[in-house]
């Protein structure tokens, strides 16, 4: 055996010398372990008692041992153990008796006599000879690590001093949108106005989209998200955001899932976006509190449908927890565990909260939320929703109670959600949606999706509906192909439209 294998072979003496012993003492055909002559073993047989000596005799080969076969299951470890570590003895009649149960007294001779087996092996005296060589053999190698150990504290001492923050994580997000409208789109609601007799829409005062597209559309959204942590538990999150004035999917409702539109006015210039800071209350409770882009769904553990997220279409994130205000001032909220798989969601969220005029202040256009989800393990996830306005205004939402589901079956899910949303004034705007994803197909973390519904509007009914595949081409870097199909229901023109979308989208 060479030097080097004789210093790996010391710990591999033992570890083999305590299986056996262990096995002797779980397994069903027992070993019988005899060591040191000095050590109290227990007796061959049933008529010596554990505390008698024996005289046990010493070997060298395992063949010397009448009672050991080279088909037994342990010959290997015992020809180890005795021939090449010389810690195992036999009885005085030249047996083992592999298959009678092991005494403490016979475990910790044996123990015994491989720990000094060990020590002769390492002790100065007893094989300094041997480490000296294996210093020598291996000097070069030894040299190759001292000086990587090196580098390395010369680099962990550089980003010590260097670093942004001890506390603080900067991570990067960027959405590209490619979209390709296959027709003109025409709305006629909410202020539009038909300029001549061909019936060209234009867009009425109140901003509502429509008329006609361009052939193609390019727009993104970027975002560099600071997160700081005190505890390892809480988080501050600073947001910067800088988005194109978002116009693609014009005969929908949403939009873009993955694009925010202007920031004020500040198009293609960067603002301040999400501002807050989430900590634990005990070990059942979380709580966020925010002065910034906070509303509605920021509150809830889960949105529960399984396309919210690798999606396109706005349409993906149930639309009725967009039709609310609130957060440009004021968001605060709490989630309770009752169980593992039981949790109450509660959020406030406020237009005015820095408002000091008689109808601003924390209290006025704003909104709340209470939802209690059941997200399990299993196949059945689900929530209950409601959702209210403090001060809406003729024809805007006022309430909505909602039910959401997901039936999980491992790669293939089934989900949706219907709302039930009243309108101040009268009317309503109810909205559902349901679909199914098919997740890791042809490749892990992909998704193939496939949804449609019809999204919340006071006089019409809006359809839309949407084939996506994520494609996740590494950690950093998704890729989702779309068409989407939407019918604004507005009677007039063209009120259909299919569109073709790729989105590009990179973390880092």
């Amino acid at each position: 055996m060479t030097n080097w294998k004789l210093l790996i072979a010391v710990p591999s003496a033992l570890g083999a010398a305590l299986v056996v012993c262990a096995d002797a003492l779980a397994a069903p055909a027992e070993l019988n372990i005899a060591a040191d002559a000095s050590a109290q073993s227990a007796a061959a047989d049933a008529s010596i008692s554990p505390s008698e000596s024996i005289q046990l005799a010493q070997v060298t080969s395992v063949s010397e041992l009448s009672d050991v076969q080279p088909s037994d299951w342990a010959y290997t470890a015992l020809q180890r153990l005795v021939e090449e570590y010389g810690c195992l003895e036999g009885y005085p009649d030249g047996t083992f008796r592999g298959n009678k149960a092991l005494t403490r007294y016979e475990f910790a001779a044996g123990l015994n006599a491989c720990l000094d087996v060990v020590v002769q092996l390492i002790s100065p005296g007893g094989n300094s000879d041997e480490i000296r060589r294996l210093q020598e053999e291996f000097a070069a190698e030894l040299a190759t690590v001292r000086g990587d150990v090196d580098v390395l504290q010369t680099d962990v001492a550089e980003l010590e001093a260097n670093q942004f923050s001890t506390t603080t994580k900067l991570r990067g997000e960027l959405d590209a949108h490619l979209v390709v409208p296959f027709d003109d789109a025409e709305l006629d609601s909410g202020g539009f106005i038909f300029e001549n007799e061909d019936d060209i829409p234009v867009t009425g005062d109140d901003g509502t989209v429509g008329g006609d597209e361009a052939d193609a559309t390019f727009e993104y959204r970027a975002r560099l998200n600071f997160d700081t942590s005190f505890t390892g538990e809480d988080r501050l999150r600073i947001r910067l955001q800088a988005s194109d004035d978002a116009g693609a999917l014009a005969n929908t409702e949403s939009g873009l899932a993955n694009q925010s539109g202007r920031i004020g006015d500040l198009e293609d210039n960067v603002g301040l976006d999400d501002v807050y800071y989430s900590f634990p209350i005990g070990d059942r409770i979380s709580a966020i509190i925010a002065a910034n882009s906070i509303v509605t769904d920021d509150f809830v553990s889960s949105t529960i449908v399984p396309f919210d997220g690798p999606a396109v279409a706005g349409a993906s994130t149930p639309e009725f927890y967009g039709l609310y205000p609130g957060g440009d001032s004021l968001g605060a909220g709490v989630n309770v565990a009752f169980t593992k798989n039981l949790v109450l969601d509660l959020g406030y969220a406020s237009d005015s909260g820095n408002d000091n005029t008689p109808d601003g202040g924390i209290f006025n256009s704003g909104s709340y939320i209470a939802q209690l989800n059941l997200l399990t393990d299993g196949i059945f996830n689900a929530a209950v929703t409601y959702i209210g306005a403090t001060d809406a205004a003729d024809g805007e939402a006022e309430s909505s109670i909602a039910g959401l589901l997901n039936l999980d079956f491992g790669r293939f899910q089934i989900g949706g959600h219907y709302a039930a949303n009243s309108v101040q004034g009268g009317g309503d705007a109810d909205s559902y949606m349901g679909g199914i994803a098919i997740s890791d197909l042809f490749g892990a973390g992909n998704q193939l999706g496939i949804y449609g519904g019809i999204s919340p509007s006071v006089d019409r009914d809006p359809l839309l509906v949407e084939a996506y595949y994520q494609i996740s081409v590494n950690e950093f870097f998704t890729f989702t192909p779309a068409v989407i199909y939407a019918d604004n229901d507005s009677g007039t023109g063209q009120d259909d439209n299919f569109y073709g979308a790729l989105r590009a989208s990179f973390s880092f």
